[in-house]
């Protein structure tokens, strides 16, 4: 199992990760994980922990991982987006086939506002980039 194991673990947090050090030469062989740093995805920083000088090889292995976190976030972002509009499809579904006066009632104001903001500031954008080109 030992040798399955990356030299490096990543603990996700909201805004980037914990970097930890996987050692398993140790006498108990054990797996022990040494905190070397602390990561933020959103301005890039990379800080290291505590009294730490982190190593090139480190710091080519953080920003590896950065990359391809903030490749797998904006796909996710993406994802999010495309299942919104499946979402929107299968709510208009709903209103029209399945939904009583009072469910209406309870979700017509909040829906109707949250997709007129939706509106102007997709249209907004889009008159930006026709602008643009």
């Amino acid at each position: 199992m030992a040798t399955d194991l990356p030299d490096y673990y990543f603990r996700v947090r909201e805004n980037g990760a914990f970097v930890f050090r996987v050692d398993t030469e140790n006498r108990q062989r054990r797996i022990e994980m040494d905190q070397i740093a602390v990561i933020n995805i959103r301005n890039g920083e990379i800080k290291p922990h505590g009294q730490r000088e982190l190593t090139d090889k480190d710091m080519a292995v953080i920003r590896d991982w950065m990359a391809e976190r903030e490749a797998v976030l904006a796909a996710r972002d993406i994802d999010d987006i495309h299942r919104a509009v499946d979402y929107l499809n299968l709510t208009t579904h709903w209103a029209q086939s399945r939904a009583t006066d009072a469910q209406l009632e309870d979700v017509t104001d909040v829906l109707l506002l949250a997709m007129h903001d939706l509106r102007a500031v997709l249209v907004r954008k889009k008159a930006d980039r026709l602008l643009k080109d």
